[in-house]
């Protein structure tokens, strides 16, 4: 690490009124020991892709999201594909990644770690979605790509409330839907061949159900815990969690399950590893059924998921 640019999210997380005290701090940790380092406020989830983009046009060859798991989001969008390598510095809400990779939720600590980390090439999740507008489009993800009730939550959640009350707000409002939400079902085809394109068609196997996550971390933090056992950013494969239900109970037991670290076997829930997942409407049901990655409401259905191998460079602490 040479030159390193930190982009932070100056209105989300925690410890909002000390945000640019804690990225200074993190500067100072990051030019005492030699790296060339400077900050920029992000202004929107596409204008922090753009200033990642410059950061890499002067010459940084590390860039550190200084937010939650939406602000790495909208960084790694322009880190794919390149050698530039993305740092973490857990200043948001959930903080799923920094969870599964083990970085302190404190800024001086964080770069601490970041200074005593690895770089590592690892896999990308991709959607490609419908937006708003009904136009085609794709993000990259390294938590999570859900489709169906947790993409609606995002879509009913209040930034402001967000903002306010952080992973309350979450669970208020992922409660309220466990209780009311029409679970409607959808269409899912998975294939496990790298080029589902040139695959057979008795390859894909289709199936029904109210929610698909494809999941790329182990550990996600605060109630969720382990969500889909056997995920891993350093495999080249999406974990799917298919559930192949409409009732509320199982879907609170699956919950518990991460919850207390159990390895339950849960009636109507399959977790399977795949290379691509393609999600589309039941012909009968119109009603718009919401996709997210890392958090972020992206666009609605249809919906493509895969996985890109050797894709970005990441900056992981030692695990162990």
């Amino acid at each position: 690490m040479r030159k390193a640019a930190l982009l932070y999210n100056p209105l989300s997380g925690r410890r909002v009124k000390h945000r640019v005290a804690d990225v200074e701090a993190v500067l100072a940790t990051l030019r005492a020991a030699g790296v060339e380092a400077i900050a920029e406020a992000t202004v929107s989830a596409k204008g922090t892709t753009e200033q990642a983009r410059r950061a890499i046009a002067e010459g940084c060859d590390t860039i550190f999201a200084c937010g939650g798991d939406g602000t790495i989001h909208d960084v790694l969008q322009a880190l794919v594909g390149t050698a530039v390598v993305l740092g973490v510095i857990p200043l948001g809400t959930a903080n799923a990644l920094a969870h599964d990779l083990r970085i302190p939720l404190s800024a001086v600590p964080a770069a601490h770690t970041a200074l005593a980390s690895q770089t590592r090439r690892l896999a990308v999740g991709r959607v490609v979605f419908q937006d708003f507008s009904g136009q085609n489009d794709s993000r990259y993800f390294t938590v999570t790509a859900g489709v169906g009730v947790d993409a609606h939550l995002f879509y009913k959640l209040n930034a402001m409330t967000k903002g306010r009350f952080g992973m309350l707000a979450y669970y208020l409002k992922a409660t309220h839907l466990w209780l009311t939400h029409d679970m409607r079902t959808f269409n899912v085809g998975v294939c496990s061949t790298a080029d589902a394109a040139t695959s057979k068609t008795d390859q894909v196997q289709w199936q029904q159900v109210s929610q698909l996550l494809a999941v790329r971390i182990n550990q996600f933090g605060g109630i969720l815990r382990e969500l889909a056992p056997g995920a891993s950013l350093e495999r080249t494969t999406l974990r799917l969690v298919s559930f192949k239900t409409r009732n509320r109970l199982i879907y609170l037991a699956y919950i518990l399950r991460g919850l207390f670290g159990q390895r339950w076997t849960v009636r109507g829930i399959e977790l399977a590893d795949a290379q691509h997942a393609v999600c589309e409407t039941l012909a009968e049901r119109g009603a718009r059924i919401f996709v997210e990655a890392d958090g972020e409401l992206l666009g609605t259905l249809p919906v493509e998921i895969t996985i890109i191998p050797d894709a970005f460079t990441l900056l992981m602490p030692p695990q162990g």
